[in-house]
């Protein structure tokens, strides 16, 4: 039986195929369908701060996918695959009445449960404040007192673009080896979930992806109670 519709909306279009990977994995009944803005990425490196115009063009994208209506009925729940974005995100979450997920939320959740040590491994850079800020603020909404140590893999999103798919991994598990000190590391961007098979054998604690995690839990909240799609 068909599943719900769902919308992706992604800044950074190296998103799109891991967010679809992992929906075939781990929810292939759900009906997906991409909204893809490469503008935002760009213009938040360039600005160096997420500005109201930009808060109001995630307004705009929300509002367009959860008005579809097609394969699957009306849209069901919304996934943002862009981690650098997320008080524009909280701001749809309060507007929309359907389920709308942070990328990077349902794996901060899985971090917290392995300890308190955390890394996070980027390849965007203007993502690095914005995601310890947001792991920061769910350990105190949890009563948490969490170390989190960001580390930014310098070229690895460049590599990638230019189809150096090896480079990329490369340079990420060189910079997760910063991170040995840590009880858990997190991959914090979408397009990074590709390097964790070759991280994970160089490090002696989970090393968790985003998609997986993010899938999973609009799964949960999407689904009637009882549903088995």
């Amino acid at each position: 039986m068909p599943g719900p519709r769902i919308a992706l909306i992604h800044a950074l279009e190296e998103s799109v195929a891991p967010a679809r990977a992992a929906f075939r994995a781990h929810w292939p009944e759900a009906r997906i369908f991409d909204l893809l803005d490469t503008s935002l990425a760009v213009d938040l490196a360039e600005a160096g701060r997420l500005d109201e115009a930009m808060m109001g063009r995630f307004r705009t994208l929300a509002d367009y996918a959860a008005g579809t209506v097609g394969a699957g009925g009306r849209t069901a729940g919304i996934l943002f695959t862009c981690s650098a974005f997320a008080p524009a995100i909280d701001a749809v979450k309060r507007h929309l009445s359907i389920p709308v997920l942070r990328p990077n939320e349902s794996a901060f959740e899985a971090a917290m449960a392995v300890g308190d040590r955390i890394g996070i491994v980027v390849s965007f850079g203007p993502s690095a404040l914005s995601l310890r800020t947001e792991l920061l603020a769910m350990a105190a909404a949890a009563d948490r007192r969490i170390e989190v140590t960001v580390a930014v893999a310098d070229g690895a999103l460049a590599a990638l673009k230019s189809g150096d798919g090896e480079g990329h991994d490369e340079r990420v598990a060189r910079t997760a080896e910063q991170l040995r000190g840590c009880d858990v590391v997190i991959l914090g961007q979408f397009s990074m979930a590709r390097a964790q098979p070759r991280l994970q054998p160089l490090l002696s604690v989970p090393v968790l992806t985003t998609p997986a995690a993010a899938v999973e839990a609009l799964r949960r909240l999407t689904l009637p109670v009882g549903g088995v799609l």
